[in-house]
């Protein structure tokens, strides 16, 4: 997960994100202020998240780069696939978060790709932040190991191995591993928008 603390050093991951998003922005020719009100987010916030001070949360980044618009998958890709893949390795797959919650995605660019599947891993207490996430589309998981709190607009349950999930993304959703040991999962999300 993208801890929502402030650092006064920030770690390798922390600089990442913050020079991706400053990178990202720039190239689309949007101050921060633009950016800020494209996404709902303070223009503070998006300052200090491009100077590392400030490691967003998988939700708060989330809604920052709505405002782009580019998923997460895209943000943290570090180049489009030239072809289209088969076999990817352990070593190959994708992390787009950081921290106590670890998202290693099948491919790198999902632009021309019907699905997203994820290999994800809470941290005890740990989750994808305080604010919802929602986005276009379908998602699923099944729980592997551990606990996780899923919640789905009102609804609230608590999975855990066998258990699973099957929504509309559109609905604003939270994901928090309430158990003391780590929580592993594979999530499909279509089309890949997350």
């Amino acid at each position: 997960m993208f801890s929502f603390t402030k650092h006064s050093g920030g770690g390798a991951m922390d600089q990442q994100i913050g020079r991706r998003l400053r990178e990202v922005r720039k190239r689309l020719s949007l101050s921060q202020r633009q950016l800020a009100r494209q996404s709902g987010v303070a223009n503070a916030t998006i300052s200090q998240i491009e100077a590392s001070k400030l490691n967003p949360t998988v939700s708060m980044l989330k809604r920052i780069l709505d405002g782009i618009p580019i998923s997460l998958g895209e943000f943290f890709s570090d180049e489009f696939e030239a072809r289209e893949r088969v076999f990817y390795r352990a070593a190959e797959l994708t992390e787009i978060a950081d921290g106590g919650v670890s998202f290693r995605q099948v491919g790198k660019n999902l632009g021309n790709r019907a699905i997203q599947l994820i290999q994800e891993c809470y941290q005890p207490g740990a989750g994808t932040g305080r604010h919802a996430i929602t986005h276009e589309g379908e998602e699923c998981g099944i729980v592997l190991s551990g606990r996780l709190e899923v919640t789905v607009g009102d609804e609230s349950a608590v999975l855990t191995k066998g258990d699973a999930y099957y929504f509309k993304s559109s609905q604003p959703h939270q994901f928090h591993n309430t158990g003391n040991e780590p929580c592993e999962l594979i999530t499909a999300c279509t089309p890949p928008t997350f």
